[in-house]
């Protein structure tokens, strides 16, 4: 069953989604050569907590930490570890979520350590505009199909593919509700959009093919074929008004 948000609860889930975008900024401050995935989940934990809220990901599902940090290749679920060490030129994935007064946001973002190549500036860049092709199509009275559709086509004009193996997901009281938010689609197919839904939009971009496996961890999930991946979320609501972006607290970011 889909859970439909009125306007107090909207408000609500606000205030955890500017919790987890501000711990993604105080992230990606920390992003550097040098630094290990462990101490950009402890800036994450730390931040969080101090908000006065909770790190959705401890413990949801057994995961180990307060946040998935993947790199290059790795395109979900990555766990922190002290021997992830970030490198000049690589792309690190940060995928966090807060509780706050019983709501939840989620949200990801991709960043570059130091320069990177062309390919992975131009990979980080469609795969958020794909997000913001998706989320032109969440209007009242439109598909599911029409969001989906709409970031795939996006990806695969930029000649890359989109991963169709994970999904984005509705959100509120849970970090996982009704419906599933495929990145791809067929137009004018699926559940029609309304006022009062919330969902986590989050296109995972592959470089290469969209196949990915999932490593003997039992969390990390990277490309079959080795080629870099980028991912971009946010939880967004769709109301009578428009649209909000509820983790997005740095315009561009």
């Amino acid at each position: 069953m889909i859970h439909l948000k009125n306007s107090a609860q909207i408000t609500a889930m606000k205030d955890a989604g500017r919790i987890t975008g501000e711990a993604l900024l105080a992230a990606r401050d920390a992003v550097k050569p040098g630094v290990s995935t462990y101490e950009l989940d402890l800036v994450i934990r730390r931040y969080i907590e101090r908000c006065g809220a909770t790190p959705t990901f401890l413990g949801y599902g057994g995961f180990p930490a307060s946040a998935c940090i993947s790199i290059n290749d790795e395109v979900i679920h990555g766990i922190p570890s002290r021997d992830r060490i970030l490198r000049e030129g690589d792309i690190v994935k940060i995928d966090t979520g807060a509780t706050y007064h019983g709501y939840v946001g989620d949200s990801a973002r991709t960043l570059p350590v130091g320069r990177v190549s062309e390919e992975a500036e131009r990979l980080m860049r469609v795969t958020r505009d794909s997000f913001w092709a998706g989320v032109e199509q969440l209007k009242a009275g439109n598909r599911l199909g029409d969001i989906g559709h709409a970031i795939d086509a996006l990806v695969v004009a930029n000649g890359f593919s989109t991963v169709r193996r994970y999904v984005g997901h509705g959100i509120g009281t849970d970090m996982h509700e009704p419906p599933d938010v495929p990145n791809y689609g067929t137009p004018g197919r699926g559940i029609r959009l309304c006022a009062g839904m919330t969902l986590a939009i989050e296109p995972m971009v592959n470089a290469g093919g969209f196949e990915v496996r999932e490593l003997p961890d039992g969390w990390t999930v990277k490309t079959m074929d080795g080629s870099l991946s980028a991912h971009y979320e946010n939880t967004v609501a769709l109301t009578s008004d428009g649209v909000l972006i509820l983790t997005q607290v740095e315009p561009g970011f």
